[in-house]
């Protein structure tokens, strides 16, 4: 009974224990709220209520406290569910609380959704409890649980088409399983509502039908001459039986069965240059429509007028180009490009964007004077007028484009080439003579081609009485020629004028040209032939076609002069396509004007009846001529160099370029292979792949111009020479000023290379000469592609004779007497010439070799006494050393020899003396031989017991200085 009663009472205690425990276990927060893993919702666009599965629910196990938040029967008042949290950026929902004793909750979108925007959204949600107390600290979260809400989507856009309008093309008599198809789109986010579900043709009784994918078909076939155009109104609808908001209109043409043209032409034919002939037409074929055709004529023109001269040529000089095509001697440029050395144009307007080619511009008020002696032409001696010529609107007044007349006193014309009343008229007025008789005088022209605003070549071959004129190769007689007395004999020299004429008595100009002239040129002595005129006037690019054999002789093919035309005649369709197919375009420049070169083909088409049955419309295309890879021209050699004032002196003078070295090359990109080759490489390495390589051409040049940089040259003393026999082998020109020379005519680099090496630069006062600087540049095609600037700097070596000595008295004979053996060599050429050994010192030069010797003498002996100061600032500096060291002695026994450092700074300084003299040696090479030797015979006679006794007394202490 007593261990029953004692198990009772424990019992009780341990329930009431239990019951305390508990209660005081509840006022602690121990269980975070708990939520679904994952929602989700839907809502739909404009509207703000989420649809969740599983609904939004918090629960909490530390119900029924009041922070507790768990969903049970023994739920107290007292638990609550504070809110929801919602993660992640720019989410336009929130998460509202609708009971916190129960945890309930929804998701609401914060404002209007749009599907179009975005279709779908996700966030993570997280429920929070309010905590332990009044204060609702020890908050606890739950864990983050992930929302899936979709957007549902609302039919609220019609379907758009995507054309404003729609066109095609039916030929008569076909049905077509598909004419065209329309379409249209619809902005709505979802698949039915975004769908087009159908179309419809809205104009009533057409022949037309249209599927549900938008494609339009015939129901019947169609007649050109029924109808030649159908206009139809198409609409869409959605899977939401939305319209289109706005119906789109379909034209539908109609074309005859068969049409005559020529067909497989390309409008566009692309040119590289360096490619030779390029077929034009290899497609081409002329569609007849079965008509029983007899002949076909078609014209083929090239349109170049707007290429240079009228069409692509090469740009060199005038005076070139009469080279080039066999006219070698003679000739006189008086419209040269503007220059040092031909500076007469140079205020004239030009007109600089055909590609270099050198066109003066005359407006009526402007006209030049050419230098007297330019032209040296005697009337009693052939000679020939050369002269591109385009002339403005006609007037009524003369124009003058050549003339030479009195230059005072009095207005007599002696020639003049001038335009009056679209006329070409030359004047040539005789020198007086024993027979006063009336001889021709004026001979007329009456052409098309000097009013048509054309470019046109002029050639006059004068060879009096006789006057023959050549118009772009062909000769005209002239219509009129009128006669009249010589002139009479007078001593007033001639002004030569171009663009208006001189009146010597009025002192001004008149009879002003206008319009555009070029290359003009007077070629005196001799006649131009036929075949250099036609060379000077073919043009570098044009139509050309070889005929296949089976072919020949089916078709006939004209060309005109510069073939910028042609003409085909047949009757065969089969061989005139085949020619057709084999005409090309040629142009055989190395560096071609780039640029649109217009194609017309017109055709004439005859039936039995001998009359134009069948009517081809014209077939027009163009050539672009593509830009060629522009060439760099590049020169390379010795830049600094240094020769003696002998040599500058001497016969020869100094090569200026004698490692001169030209080249040329261009850059031009290169496709990958995407075959093999490109699969070989890729092996090698992937990522390397050249698209750029450069190359090394050939080319001519036209120009090479030597100008000085600096002072003019001086003719008294300097001057630029070149052998001018090697200049006469080559068909080169020199012509030269006190700023330089050029050298002119088209050959190649290797020539102009070799010539070059050959300028020499002489000066004969070389005293106060010590430098000279050029610069040479070289240019192709007048001024097209120019080289760089390549400066050469050539310094001036003097070295003083042994006869300048200051002491005339210590002269040597062998110093004053001719010198016969070889003097001092320097770079291989001898610095003094026997001549020149032999001359007596002025009194100027002994002067000046008495300064430099005692200014050597001034600066070595500097040179010792900072040497001596040094070494005794150095003994100081030891002896001081040793003074501040305390050295335990007492053991030591120390001998110092005093000699040895006199031996050891001797032998010091004699090793850096030699370093230096070795050193000054190789380096100042511009030391004189007078300096050399004044300073050696300053050293050399100082004795040698004199040597040692300053060297005893360097050995001295100065101890003036020293602290005891």
């Amino acid at each position: 009974m007593r261990f029953r009663g004692k198990y009772q009472f424990a019992s009780a205690v341990g329930l009431v224990l239990g019951l305390l425990c508990a209660v005081e276990a509840a006022k602690v927060n121990k269980h975070k709220p708990w939520i679904e893993t994952t929602y989700h919702g839907i809502v739909t666009e404009n509207d703000d209520k989420v649809l969740l599965d599983p609904p939004l629910i918090a629960l909490d196990k530390d119900a029924p406290l009041r922070y507790a938040e768990s969903f049970e029967v023994t739920l107290t008042e007292e638990g609550e569910i504070c809110g929801f949290r919602i993660h992640g950026q720019n989410v336009p929902f929130e998460a509202v609380v609708l009971d916190k004793s129960t945890g309930e909750g929804v998701i609401r979108a914060k404002d209007k959704l749009d599907c179009e925007l975005q279709k779908e959204h996700t966030f993570t949600i997280q429920a929070y409890d309010c905590g332990e107390g009044p204060d609702g600290v020890n908050m606890k979260k739950s864990h983050k649980a992930t929302v899936h809400i979709q957007v549902n989507d609302i039919n609220e856009y019609s379907p758009v088409f995507k054309e404003k309008s729609y066109k095609a093309t039916v030929i008569e008599g076909k049905k077509y399983d598909s004419i065209l198809k329309v379409e249209a789109v619809d902005a709505d986010c979802s698949f039915q509502f975004s769908q087009i579900c159908n179309y419809e043709i809205v104009t009533p009784d057409v022949p037309f039908t249209v599927d549900k994918d938008g494609f339009i078909k015939n129901t019947e076939k169609l007649s050109y001459g029924k109808e030649r155009m159908y206009k139809l109104t198409v609409t869409a609808y959605d899977c939401g039986k939305n319209r289109a908001s706005e119906d789109v209109l379909v034209k539908i043409s109609v074309k005859p069965t068969c049409k005559p043209s020529w067909q497989g032409f390309n409008k566009r034919i692309e040119y590289e240059p360096g490619t030779g002939s390029l077929a034009l037409f290899p497609s081409m074929h002329l569609e007849t429509c079965d008509e029983p055709i007899t002949s076909i004529r078609a014209s083929i023109e090239l349109e170049t007028n707007h290429i240079g001269k009228g069409c692509d040529r090469d740009t060199y000089s005038e005076k070139s180009l009469h080279k080039l095509c066999g006219a070698s001697s003679g000739t006189v440029e008086l419209l040269p490009a503007p220059s040092s050395s031909a500076n007469w144009t140079v205020g004239l307007p030009t007109d600089n964007g055909h590609d270099s080619d050198q066109v003066f511009e005359f407006n009526g008020t402007q006209a030049i004077k050419v230098p007297d002696g330019m032209v040296s032409t005697s009337l009693k001696d052939p000679f020939t007028i050369s002269v591109w010529m385009r002339h403005g609107p006609g007037v009524h007044e003369k124009e003058t484009i050549l003339c030479n007349s009195d230059k005072t006193e009095m207005n007599r014309h002696h020639y003049s080439l001038y335009i009056h009343n679209c006329r070409l008229i030359f004047l040539l007025r005789q020198d007086p003579s024993e027979a006063e008789n009336y001889k021709p005088a004026e001979f007329h022209w009456k052409l098309d081609q000097v009013c048509d605003k054309e470019w046109h070549h002029y050639v006059l071959n004068v060879e009096f009485p006789t006057v023959s004129l050549f118009v772009d190769g062909t000769t005209f007689e002239p219509f009129l020629v009128t006669e009249d007395y010589p002139l009479h004999a007078s001593k007033i020299e001639t002004q030569l004028t171009i663009g208006a004429c001189w009146q010597g008595a009025n002192a001004r100009m008149a009879q002003f040209f206008r319009g555009n002239l070029a290359g003009l040129i007077i070629r005196s002595g001799k006649l131009e032939n036929k075949k250099v005129i036609d060379c000077l006037y073919t043009c570098k690019e044009g139509l050309d076609v070889q005929l296949p054999e089976e072919v020949a002789s089916a078709v006939k093919v004209e060309f005109n002069p510069n073939q910028s035309s042609l003409t085909v005649e047949g009757d065969d369709i089969d061989a005139f396509d085949k020619v057709m197919q084999h005409i090309s375009y040629l142009n055989s420049r190395q560096f071609p004007t780039p640029g649109i070169r217009h194609l017309r083909i017109s055709t004439t088409v005859k039936c039995f009846n001998e009359e134009a049955c069948v009517t081809v419309p014209d077939a027009e295309g163009y050539v672009m001529v593509l830009q060629p890879e522009e060439p760099k021209i590049s020169l390379s050699g010795i830049d600094h160099f240094a020769r003696s004032a002998a040599e500058f002196e001497s016969q020869e003078g100094v090569t200026l370029f004698p490692e001169l070295r030209i080249v040329s090359t261009i850059t031009r990109e290169v496709e990958p292979d995407t075959e093999s080759d490109a699969g070989e490489k890729a092996d090698d390495d992937p990522t390397v792949q050249e698209t750029v390589v450069s190359e090394e051409i050939m080319h001519n040049l036209d120009t090479c111009e030597v100008t000085v940089v600096g002072d003019e040259l001086d003719g008294e003393h300097e001057s630029l020479e070149v052998d001018m026999s090697q200049l006469q082998q080559r068909a080169l020109e020199m012509s030269s000023s006190n700023l330089g020379l050029v050298i002119t005519g088209v050959n190649t680099m290797a020539n102009y290379e070799q010539v070059l090496h050959l300028i020499r630069y002489k000066n004969w006062h070389t005293e106060t000469l010590f430098d000279r600087k050029f610069k040479l540049v070289c240019s192709e095609l007048n001024g097209r592609y120019i080289s760089n600037d390549f400066k050469v700097e050539v310094n001036v070596i003097h070295t003083a004779n042994p006869v300048e000595h200051a002491n005339n008295a210590m002269l040597q004979p062998n110093f004053i007497n001719p010198v016969h053996h070889a003097s001092v060599d320097l770079s291989g050429h001898n610095l003094v010439n026997a001549h020149q050994a032999s001359v007596v010192p002025s009194a100027a030069t002994i002067v000046i070799v008495v300064c430099v010797s005692f200014l050597v003498f001034m600066i070595i002996l500097g040179v010792f006494r900072i040497r001596a100061a040094h070494q005794r600032t150095m003994r100081d500096q030891e002896s001081g050393k040793e003074n501040e060291m305390d050295w335990d002695d007492s053991a030591l026994t120390i001998t110092v020899n005093p000699m040895e450092t006199y031996e050891d700074q001797h032998s010091s300084e004699e090793e850096e003396e030699e370093e230096e003299e070795s050193e000054d040696g190789e380096e100042e090479d511009d030391i004189t031989s007078a300096e050399s030797e004044s300073s050696e015979d300053e050293e050399g006679g100082e004795p040698e017991d004199q040597q040692g006794a300053s060297r005893q007394q360097q050995l001295e202490w100065d101890d003036s200085t020293l602290t005891y």
